[in-house]
């Protein structure tokens, strides 16, 4: 099932499928954001922006604007 970083709840894991390199700030994509990775929602703030993630060991916290524009893949563990 694909969908957007968004729609994951705190603790499940997916696979980024695709994104509009454009609209994804550069400093994600060196961070690890990049097709094929895995990533995990760890944390939602009280408001619900900014997410707290892991990708692939990396730790980032992201505005919701962005993470709506990150299309996964959900694990089925």
């Amino acid at each position: 099932m694909q969908t957007s970083v968004v729609q994951l709840k705190i603790g499940q894991k997916a696979i980024i499928k695709d994104f509009d390199i454009d609209e994804i700030p550069l400093k994600l994509i060196e961070m690890g954001c990049l097709p094929g990775n895995t990533v995990e929602i760890l944390q939602i703030a009280p408001f619900g922006d900014p997410l707290f993630l892991n990708i692939n060991d990396s730790f980032l916290a992201i505005r919701l604007e962005t993470a709506c524009k990150i299309q996964v893949e959900i694990c089925s563990e």
